[in-house]
């Protein structure tokens, strides 16, 4: 039967199912640090610290104590983007039932607002992972990509459990036919199940997600030529300066590895035998560039080896062709990348305004009257932000150029 008039409470519950259910990417990530934000007596601005564990050398051979300080370091979480979808009702579209005003209203504007959000969330992470599996030019056909991927995260200690993988269409259609005998049916999931699962295989959730980054090379032919100007010597040092380019032709978050500069095991120090990875997280000039990870040398950090005097006229290798783009899917431990969203405030006339949360996303619903055009003006806005906390436990996959 028919409502007599939907309430606000329905409408933003409605929204926030759709909310949740569509959430393709963020509803895989991180969300526990949701509820610092926007609590009563508690509100800590829109910046959030997130400490990272300290890390200790071990003392070997020796009875006597050599007592180190403990370091903390940490990373920011800013909540600052206020998204929403708008529209109006008439009072013959608010008696609906709430089923289909959900289908003919609700849902294709959720479908807008959490598609371009998840877009921005993944592509943002993606760019901020170094680790890449897969060859660059070779298509994506088994599982040889993903198992790379899959042994750079226990490399780096991510959690065996909760591990996701995000392809867009093509490239799954392309895993799914060449190695379907190895996919379990979605109904062997026992998690909830959410827009895009397509399986489970070598312990991670395999998604669809036509969002994934395309990441589109430089066209410059001097790409191979690019090699370090100056020597790495500085525990820490994120600022990479390069010889060979006379523009900024490198762009944020292409990958490349950089001669002789090996990856290590996080706890023993021991050397693996590939390269260490990097990705561009900020560009000041042509010659000058930020990267992640910082490179530590030495001590608890330390995350290569074979810094040398050479270092200064080693190559830069990219991953991929000049002027060719790449369609990077990611796998990832859920605790890899994090996404938060704000306690938006409750306007003037509360009974018009309300605000719900679920499983990490909150919603605030607000509408107003226009007595004019018999029609209540609806505005869903919600707050969020995300970061890359333990970008380690991400792997980008490459495949063929598109």
């Amino acid at each position: 039967m028919a409502n007599t008039l939907l309430t606000i409470d329905m409408i933003t519950r409605e929204a926030l199912r759709l909310a949740h259910e569509k959430a393709v990417f963020i509803g895989t990530i991180n969300r526990q640090f949701d509820d610092s934000f926007g609590n009563a007596g508690a509100k800590i601005g829109d910046t959030l610290r997130i400490r990272y564990p300290a890390l200790y050398t071990r003392r070997s051979g020796s009875r006597v104590m050599a007592v180190q300080d403990s370091v903390q370091t940490s990373t920011a979480l800013t909540v600052a983007t206020q998204d929403g979808v708008d529209m109006r009702f008439n009072s013959r579209e608010l008696s609906l039932d709430l089923d289909e005003f959900s289908k003919q209203h609700l849902e294709p504007a959720m479908a807008q607002l959490i598609s371009n959000i998840d877009s921005d969330v993944l592509i943002g992470c993606t760019k901020s992972t170094y680790n890449v599996g897969g060859t660059a030019g070779t298509s994506i056909s088994s599982l040889t990509a993903t198992g790379t991927a899959r042994t750079r995260l226990t490399q780096n200690l991510a959690p065996k459990s909760d591990r996701a993988v995000m392809f867009d269409s093509g490239t799954m259609a392309s895993i799914v036919t060449g190695v379907a005998a190895y996919f379990n049916p979605s109904g062997a999931i026992s998690e909830q199940f959410r827009e895009g699962l397509v399986a489970r295989t070598a312990m991670a959730d395999y998604y669809e997600n036509e969002r994934v980054w395309q990441m589109a090379n430089t066209t410059s032919v001097t790409l191979s030529t690019v090699k370090l100007n100056g020597y790495i010597s500085t525990n820490g040092q994120t600022s990479l300066n390069v010889t060979s380019l006379t523009t900024t032709t490198l762009s944020l978050g292409m990958k490349f590895t950089i001669g002789n500069v090996s990856d290590v095991h996080p706890e023993t120090k021991n050397v693996y035998g590939t390269n260490k990875q990097f990705t561009i997280v900020g560009i000041t000039d042509a010659s000058t560039y930020t990267i992640s990870p910082a490179i530590y040398i030495s001590g608890a950090r330390q995350n290569v080896a074979g810094i040398g005097t050479t270092t200064s006229t080693q190559a830069l290798t990219f991953v991929g062709s000049p002027n060719s783009t790449y369609a990077l899917g990611l796998m990832y431990h859920k605790d890899a990348y994090t996404f938060a969203t704000a306690a938006l405030p409750l306007m003037a006339a509360s009974e018009k305004c309300v605000r719900k949360t679920y499983d990490g996303i909150s919603l605030r619903v607000w509408q107003d009257s226009d007595i004019r055009n018999d029609e209540l003006l609806t505005r869903i806005d919600i707050l969020y932000g995300y970061a890359a906390i333990r970008p380690e436990w991400g792997c980008a996959v490459v495949g063929a150029s598109n």
